[in-house]
């Protein structure tokens, strides 16, 4: 049946009746009979009619958002992509935009923000954040009186400068005039819960405006948890099955580098190379069983791991659901308050953050427990103040088009000693000494799209990955052999030894015999009287390097980011000043615009 309307009409009417509740369709409809029997008021009403109509219209389209997330590991972006999703079940109309790729001109018309962020290392912005970033601490971020906005930080509470990017940004949006619709929420690793608390808070608000109620009871949109609950993830993990467990290391190697197999059969789970696997490890046995002693509980007391009020025995929730080996500044404050203990309190006082730094450096809840007791307080009162246990990230090392339902991955194992007893990576000691094949672990894919193979095969690639950080790229290789790739690739790897830490050596020399790798340059520090890194490789090839850059290669880091990470980027502006002609403002501006064409990636920790 044709429609009476003409199209300007039935975009209004689209607008419109979806964001209508049955009373004020009900309502219409009664207008409208009226409207035709009562013919002598036609024109007043008339009138009325598209007024009203024309003021609903207006209101409804205040129903846009704006969410921006910006992201190094990934959890900014599936939040922000989660939270989009519940959104548009509200009938709100939503733009979803990664902070690199935002138009910063088009700040001042938005009326409805809503920020995603972590923050790395001391402080940092994630990567893709920088131009957001940039922007809008700078002095060209205009007054925004008319936004409203929220922002969720992402953080990690053992570093001093928790969740920082999120709390510039909410301070830097105040001075420029914008109004918080909810505050700021800081969440820690264990973010899954503030976050939905979070997203539930958001749109009561954002409805509330609206002067309409919520409508999300559509299963696997009204929460966080029910949407991910749809399939296995980082709150329904898959127990997948170790297929194998080997050291990669030579005989004397200083180092432990342990390579793993493990099955994804029947979990359904997909990734791509740049992806990173999430495992929730458990503690060793032997720490939860001092810690047990060290305060006379009873390991088969029941206590609660959730909010939900699941109850486990003390020992297996400390294996499992609580960390015991970091400790934090947060932490420390609330243990503070289970003990009468002079010197701790004195310890956390205002004034001793170096003290305070320098205590945490190398010990965890056991030597607090042993150094501050005693401590008479219930098994219950006393976890109940820690942190859930987080998963550990760990870049994939292999191609799921190369290895169909199995995932690899390249860890190397922690272990020291500190304060006159040793110490274990929790995940990375639980491969060295525990993990045998046929052994499960609860595992998610952590999707990356800020660290992704070029999207055409052709392009030049340039991979930097000392020690474990070769790990993604072994995934890079495979993915390319697989897929018959023929752009140029150029890999950098450094480790201590060239005879016992030359990690998956066969395979790189194979992929350089078939063409799969074109050019590969290694360093090995501990070989020579003065030490070699890949920086210094990199300078020596500098020319040649520069060329592939002036050809369009992407370049690839993975690693430390402190360290061997802000050398490598401060080696690259070297080069483009020295074989570029730039100055030092150009370089940094040359690396700035790749990092925006996504043709420099970082995968750091």
């Amino acid at each position: 049946m044709n429609s009476p309307f003409n199209e300007q009409q039935v975009e209004l009417l689209n607008q419109l009746l979806p964001a209508l509740t049955e009373t004020q369709q009900i309502w219409l409809g009664g207008y409208l009979s009226a409207r035709q029997i009562g013919q002598q008021t036609a024109e007043s009403s008339s009138s009325t009619a598209v007024l009203e109509a024309q003021e609903i219209v207006k209101k409804v389209s205040t129903k846009e958002v704006t969410i921006l997330f910006g992201s190094q590991t990934g959890n900014s972006q599936a939040l922000a992509g989660k939270l989009t999703k519940n959104l548009q079940a509200e009938n709100f109309k939503v733009t979803l935009t990664s902070m690199s790729d935002f138009k910063t001109n088009s700040l001042k018309k938005i009326d409805n923000l809503l920020l995603i962020v972590s923050t790395q290392g001391e402080g940092d912005p994630p990567d893709t954040a920088l131009p957001f970033y940039e922007f809008l601490l700078g002095n060209r971020a205009p007054k925004l009186e008319n936004l409203q906005y929220s922002v969720l930080a992402l953080g990690d509470s053992s570093y001093d400068y928790f969740c920082h990017t999120g709390k510039e940004f909410d301070e830097r949006l105040l001075e420029l005039g914008a109004k918080q619709l909810t505050p700021r929420i800081d969440c820690d690793l264990d973010f899954d819960e503030p976050a939905e608390e979070w997203f539930a808070t958001i749109l009561l608000e954002l409805n509330d405006l609206q002067g309409s109620q919520s409508t999300t009871n559509h299963p696997g949109t009204s929460s966080l948890g029910a949407i991910e609950q749809e399939e296995y993830s980082r709150t329904n993990p898959f127990r997948a099955e170790i297929l194998e467990n080997l050291n990669l290391n030579g005989r004397g190697s200083n180092k432990e580098t342990r390579h793993i197999e493990l099955s994804l059969e029947g979990s359904n789970l997909q990734f791509e190379p740049g992806d990173s696997l999430g495992i929730y490890p458990q503690n060793e046995p032997e720490l939860v069983d001092a810690l047990i002693a060290e305060l006379d509980w009873n390991a088969e007391d029941p206590v609660a791991v959730n909010r939900q009020g699941t109850f486990r025995p003390l020992r297996e929730a400390l294996l499992s659901n609580f960390e015991i080996t970091v400790l934090t500044k947060p932490l420390l404050q609330k243990l503070a308050e289970l003990t009468s203990h002079i010197a701790f309190k004195e310890l956390i006082a205002d004034g001793k953050e170096q003290q305070l730094k320098d205590y945490i450096y190398g010990r965890d809840l056991l030597d607090v427990v042993r150094d501050f007791g005693p401590w008479e307080v219930p098994a219950r009162e006393f976890i109940a103040i820690l942190r859930k246990m987080p998963a550990r990230l760990y870049s994939i090392a292999s191609s799921l088009k190369a290895n169909p339902d199995e995932v690899h991955l390249t860890i190397g194992t922690v272990r020291y000693e500190a304060h006159g007893r040793g110490r274990l990576g929790v995940c990375s000691g639980e491969f060295a000494l525990r993990a045998q094949a046929g052994d499960r672990l609860p595992v998610y894919v952590q999707s990356n799209q800020n660290f992704r193979l070029p999207a055409d095969p052709n392009t030049p690639m340039i991979m930097i990955g000392p020690g474990t950080g070769i790990a993604p790229f072994r995934a890079f290789l495979e993915e390319r052999e697989e897929i018959g790739a023929e752009g140029k690739t150029w890999l950098f790897f450094g480790d201590q030894h060239y005879v016992t830490d030359f990690l998956y050596q066969t395979e790189w020399q194979r992929w350089a015999k078939d063409g799969v790798l074109t050019q590969i340059d290694v360093a090995f520090s501990r070989d020579t009287d003065e030490k070699v890194y890949v920086q210094h490789r990199m300078l020596e090839k500098s020319q040649e390097l520069f060329e592939w850059l002036e050809e369009g290669a992407v370049i690839y880091v993975c690693g430390d980011e402190k360290h061997m990470a802000a050398d490598v980027h401060d080696t690259l502006e070297t080069i483009l000043q020295d074989e570029g002609g730039l100055n030092a403002k150009e370089a940094a501006d040359y690396l700035a615009e790749m990092q925006q064409q996504k043709r420099y990636q970082r995968d750091v920790y």
